[in-house]
């Protein structure tokens, strides 16, 4: 029996300036902070996997190398199952690449306001982060991000189109342009990819040192299922399996993936949907006293001007809609983040930001 209480061990060092991931779950009517899909996946989905499960071994280990779902993800894309890596959300296929080609002594940039998670993970990686500043329109300036990157000479760098929670789309010369400029492994973040007018995966080759990560959680409504995957030259895809764990992806995770792809005209049905309710409402706000940034993803960010954003925020939780409060991040002092809901969570938006506003 102890004879009194023991320090508690310390984590390693590092780690100590770092603080977990976090959003509000707070019990409302109307839930829009966190991009996730407003509808569900259709029925029939729901009884494939339904049937698929029924028919699964659960006593047995599944496909450690997924092959099925690689071999069906590539196809979508005109790929090999080669180029492609799986990942328990994109946030796991990140953390990879991180523990491969991050860790100690190296260096990630990245360029704010941007995905929080790209500069938590690295740092959770034992790689040092380097935050470059987005230009005017929070879009990334070419030649004054090739300049950077020269002098900070990162192993990787992280770009974010659509970027989240910002919204806008990276014209492809942009990305060309890093691309080219970077001296190691540029990762673009896709999790918004099928919102967006083009995709960065026709700039993937053999001889780049180019990836792209993409998410089932989005546009094929599959948030609670968790499951992303990285696009990128097989000679990458193949180092990952240093670091990835072995029968990471579950039996069941794969089914629900290989279901999915036989979806596909749903989904994009559904993202039209959205995207359509998403110009509805950037419309309507950008007919209130509020800044709107054009945005090519599932939500919108936008600024109250005549209340600060923290009060708004308050007033329309009060009202039963919760949103984002983007002030956290750099740049973004009074910013709110609405995700793209139903016409109804739309209108009870609507209705309780011009009230919100409307209060002085």
């Amino acid at each position: 029996m102890s004879d009194g209480p023991r320090d508690r061990i310390e984590v390693r060092p590092g780690l100590d300036m770092v603080s977990g991931y976090h959003s509000p779950q707070l019990d409302v009517d109307v839930r829009l902070n966190t991009n996730e899909s407003p509808e569900p996946p259709p029925a029939s989905f729901l009884a494939e996997l339904a049937q698929a499960a029924r028919d699964l071994e659960p006593h047995r280990y599944p496909d450690r190398r997924a092959e099925r779902l690689r071999r069906a993800i590539g196809a979508h894309h005109g790929l090999a199952p080669e180029q492609v890596a799986l990942g328990n959300g994109s946030n796991e296929v990140l953390q990879a690449v991180c523990l491969a080609y991050g860790g100690t002594q190296r260096t990630a940039v990245t360029f704010e306001p941007t995905y929080a998670m790209h500069a938590h993970i690295a740092r959770v990686c034992g790689t040092a982060v380097v935050e470059l500043e987005r230009g005017p329109g929070f879009l990334i300036e070419a030649e004054l991000a090739a300049a950077r990157l020269a002098e900070v000479a990162p192993h990787i760098t992280f770009l974010c189109s659509p970027n989240n929670p910002t919204g806008v789309v990276e014209p492809a010369a942009t990305i060309d342009a890093v691309i080219d400029a970077a001296p190691g492994l540029v990762v673009v973040d896709e999790a918004y990819g099928q919102f967006a007018p083009w995709s960065a995966t026709q700039l993937l080759d053999e001889d780049r040192p180019l990836v792209v990560t993409r998410t089932f959680s989005k546009t094929w409504a599959m948030a609670g299922l968790r499951l992303g995957y990285l696009l990128g030259p097989s000679w990458l895809v193949a180092e990952l399996d240093r670091v990835l764990l072995p029968y990471h992806i579950d039996s069941l995770k794969q089914a629900a993936g290989l279901v999915a792809l036989d979806h596909v005209e749903e989904m994009e049905v559904r993202v039209a949907r959205i995207a359509e309710e998403r110009g509805r409402i950037a419309s309507a706000l950008s007919d209130l006293d509020v800044d709107v940034v054009p945005s090519g993803s599932n939500f919108v960010l936008f600024r109250p001007r005549p209340v600060d954003g923290r009060v708004v925020w308050e007033r329309l939780v009060e009202r039963g809609v919760l949103v984002r409060d983007c002030s956290g991040w750099p740049r973004l002092d009074g910013y709110l983040r609405v995700t793209v809901g139903t016409p109804s969570e739309g209108d009870r938006f609507l209705a309780a930001i011009e009230d919100a506003l409307a209060a002085g």
